[in-house]
């Protein structure tokens, strides 16, 4: 029997408990792994009543949980009873939240849980009972202190294209510029990179590195902070076998991004990839067709953000004019198919623009 998730609580007041009710009722059309939910059962039930869900739910613990996932929500009990009304966070929220909290780090360093899954917290209810941590980060670090030493947080917002990691985490923008330093840009690159490989199974991370000013600084004319932190951050990752660029100003970081979309590998008439890789495949052309294709994909995305309404229109035509130079520096053959496509099938960037 698969080893479950323990999946906290959250705020009592907020959607935690909504999200994981919801969530074990579409447990097979999501072909979820079985979890148990960390919190007081009667609690949970009530909730589900105020939803108007005919919810079953069963309280077990984390041994007998995934033989009861199929047919009930596990639900663990944590000892600490939560009374708040929804959107309206009381006096058990704080004790509530992070004793599941600290319940459910206790059950994965027993092997009770494969891993955690956090529901969300209001940082505000619990600063106000006392709570010193900046955030959910830096208490699931305590938890997991060896030897009474805490590890490095570091947090990812991960997509199968796309994995973003912020240096500086839960603090105010002039907090986070003072905190900024080589060594922290360093420390946190070489988890990024690690954890990809080992974690995810990404044998060559690339890391495009944000500029922190302004067209990242503008060769120092906008802000020095780029070439005197941000850049020896570069060239020490690199030292160490990295593949990094940076610092990259946040129009070239859409171009960077690109790079790690698309197929990566020539399959067989078998459908397997058994014939290398797509750059090996394409020999000389490689590099054109890499770099025009992340351009490409820059354009759609500016296009995007544009119908969304996500960037003003300097900024969008600025990028335009990025990425179209950047697609005309590519090999002249493959200039010469974009543009037909791009009469074709991009008429509507012209005439935004």
């Amino acid at each position: 029997m698969a080893t479950p998730l323990a999946l906290t609580l959250g705020e009592p007041a907020g959607i935690g408990p909504d999200i994981a009710i919801k969530a074990w009722l579409r447990r097979r059309e999501m072909k979820l792994p079985p979890f148990y939910l960390l919190g007081d059962g009667e609690f949970v039930a009530a909730r589900a009543r105020a939803l108007g869900i005919d919810l079953k739910l069963v309280e077990t613990d984390p041994k007998h949980a995934s033989a009861a996932f199929a047919d009930a929500l596990p639900v663990v009990a944590t000892g600490q009873k939560a009374t708040a009304r929804p959107g309206k966070p009381d006096a058990s929220s704080a004790a509530a939240t992070l004793t599941s909290i600290r319940q459910a780090v206790g059950d994965v360093a027993a092997r009770r849980a494969a891993a955690v899954v956090t529901n969300p917290i209001a940082k505000s209810v619990l600063y106000r009972a006392g709570f010193r941590h900046p955030g959910h980060t830096e208490f699931l670090a305590e938890l997991a202190a060896s030897n009474g030493r805490a590890p490095q947080p570091v947090m990812m917002l991960w997509s199968p294209a796309l994995a973003v990691v912020p240096v500086t985490i839960h603090l105010a923008l002039r907090d986070a510029i003072a905190r900024l330093s080589t060594d922290l840009i360093v420390s946190t690159a070489r988890i990024v990179a690690s954890g990809l490989k080992s974690r995810f199974g990404i044998t060559h991370p690339r890391l495009a590195l944000s500029g922190l000013n302004p067209h990242a600084g503008e060769d120092g004319t906008l802000g020095t902070e780029d070439s005197t932190i941000v850049a020896p951050a570069v060239e020490s990752l690199r030292a160490d076998g990295i593949d990094v660029r940076g610092p990259l100003a946040a129009d070239t970081m859409f171009h960077e991004v690109a790079h790690g979309l698309g197929i990566k590998h020539v399959l067989d008439k078998s459908g397997l990839a058994g014939k290398g890789t797509v750059d090996e495949a394409l020999k000389e052309y490689s590099s054109s067709f890499e770099e025009g294709k992340a351009d490409i994909l820059g354009l759609y995305m500016i296009d995007a953000l544009s119908n969304k309404g996500e960037m003003d229109k300097a900024k969008i035509m600025d990028s335009y004019v990025t990425f179209l130079a950047g697609i005309l520096r590519s090999h002249p053959g493959y200039v010469a198919g974009f543009r037909r496509a791009f009469r074709r099938d991009c008429a509507s960037v012209w005439t935004r623009a």
